[in-house]
């Protein structure tokens, strides 16, 4: 972890002492019971530790966070939250994590299960051994809403606590963090918070050996969301495989496809782009280039000097073989009209078809204006990188021709204008591999940690 995050686990190492020294002991009326409780629960917490998945980001995930809300509901004290850190504590030490980062998880570990607690009491909750002469039904009347209140508590300020560290550590625009690292399985998570209630029902009414029985079928769960979310990453990381090969026969474009994908999901946002659309735009931009693959593009990629118009002529037939790719894989066809077309102008005088307006895909009209930018921000044998005036002043003489006029226009009127213009080399560091924070991150069905 880089001195730039140590103020900000100082932080977060402050908040959890604030909170934990705010937390009552367990009750003298029910203490043997609480205590029981919290053991067992926080040892099946350390099972699903144990058993934690990879998620993107470098970022890693468990279910442990379902007998450990469950321990805060039977016992809301600061006995379970310490047991919950000593869980966090002893699977860092067991997975020899880097030092500040193992602080910085327990920390944040015991500060969202510890606000947790304090949330479930503010709000009218009471441990639920109390309660125990109560059905499920009156039960869920009783103290729903205080229940409710921890475990979106606990959600949002665990997945929060993370994706800022990993924003701070990798110069990443916070949102885009945490949707990374939580829009895929966000609704398991909201659909998956009631068993949590059920898990710590469960234990008061029947007991240790029925909260283990029940925990069998959840950990089952856990290995068919852990296949879905590691084939879905591997799935990722072969098209980014796959870009990488491409870019590693030309010296000089790479990362491009990177910056691109970069630039493009940019300015989709600031289009006003709906998520699901910025995504696709993103994922588009990133294999835009990806017909380059076929061998007869090597020899013109490996060419240092400006290129022969015959192999102008070969290099225009790359953004149709790149369409033909894509088109064998079935989960991809909905980018087959933006990677076919990025070369197109506004005015028709692009390539392969010569479309223009709006008969181009509004993805590939984004495209070539990030495609563009990256072109002139890099540094080429045969020209340095343009200047943020230069480049700014190409962008307007080619509005209306080359580019789509809206969107130049709300791209020139933008605050991400500047970010998206600055040399090469900055923007290469910028927009290039991100060295990402290990974090950790519970989840209603799962916890994260980078």
């Amino acid at each position: 972890m880089k001195s730039k995050t140590t103020p900000y686990i100082l932080a977060v190492i402050a908040a959890a002492l604030l909170v934990f020294k705010n937390l009552e002991p367990i009750g003298l009326a029910n203490v043997h019971q609480e205590t029981t409780a919290v053991f067992v629960l926080a040892a099946l917490a350390l099972v699903a530790e144990m058993l934690m998945f990879i998620l993107p980001k470098g970022a890693h995930g468990s279910i442990s966070s379902i007998p450990a809300l469950a321990a805060v509901l039977v016992s809301p004290s600061w006995q379970a939250v310490a047991a919950i850190a000593a869980v966090k504590t002893l699977v860092e030490a067991v997975r020899r994590v880097e030092f500040e980062k193992a602080v910085f998880n327990i920390a944040q570990y015991a500060l969202s299960f510890g606000l947790a607690a304090y949330v479930f009491l503010k709000y009218g909750g009471q441990p639920l051994f109390q309660l125990r002469h109560l059905s499920l039904s009156a039960l869920t009347v009783e103290i729903g809403l205080p229940a409710f209140g921890a475990i979106v508590t606990t959600f949002a300020t665990n997945s929060l606590l993370v994706s800022a560290a990993i924003a701070i550590s990798s110069r990443s625009p916070l949102s885009s963090v945490w949707r990374t690292n939580n829009i895929v399985t966000i609704g398991m998570d909201i659909v998956g918070s009631p068993l949590i209630f059920l898990f710590a029902w469960a234990y008061v009414q029947f007991g240790p050996i029925a909260a283990a029985a029940l925990w069998i079928p959840i950990i089952g769960i856990r290995q068919v969301h852990k296949t879905n979310l590691e084939l879905e990453q591997t799935n990722v990381e072969l098209l980014d495989l796959m870009v990488k090969s491409i870019e590693a026969r030309d010296v000089y474009t790479s990362g491009h496809s990177r910056r691109v994908q970069h630039y493009s999901t940019l300015i989709a946002r600031a289009l006003g782009l709906p998520e699901r659309d910025v995504e696709m735009v993103g994922r588009a931009a990133l294999l835009h280039d990806v017909g380059k693959i076929h061998e007869k593009y090597g020899p013109i990629l490996q060419k240092a000097d400006r290129l022969t118009p015959e192999e102008w002529n070969t290099m225009r037939g790359h953004p149709a073989d790149g369409a033909a790719l894509i088109a064998t894989m079935t989960r991809l066809r909905e980018l087959v009209g933006p990677v076919r077309h990025h070369h197109e102008n506004w005015d028709g005088t692009g390539y392969p078809d010569g479309i223009a307006g709006e008969l181009i895909p509004f993805a590939a009209r984004v495209i070539r204006f990030a495609d563009t930018i990256d072109a002139m921000t890099t540094e080429r044998p045969y020209r340095p990188a343009l200047d943020a005036e230069e480049v700014r002043a190409e962008i307007v003489k080619c509005r209306g021709t080359q580019f789509d006029p809206r969107i130049v226009d709300r791209l020139l009127s933008s605050p991400m204008w500047k970010a998206m213009v600055a040399p090469g080399d900055a923007a290469a560091t910028r927009f290039g591999e991100m060295v990402v924070l290990a974090g950790e991150a519970s989840r209603g069905r799962r916890t994260q940690s980078a």
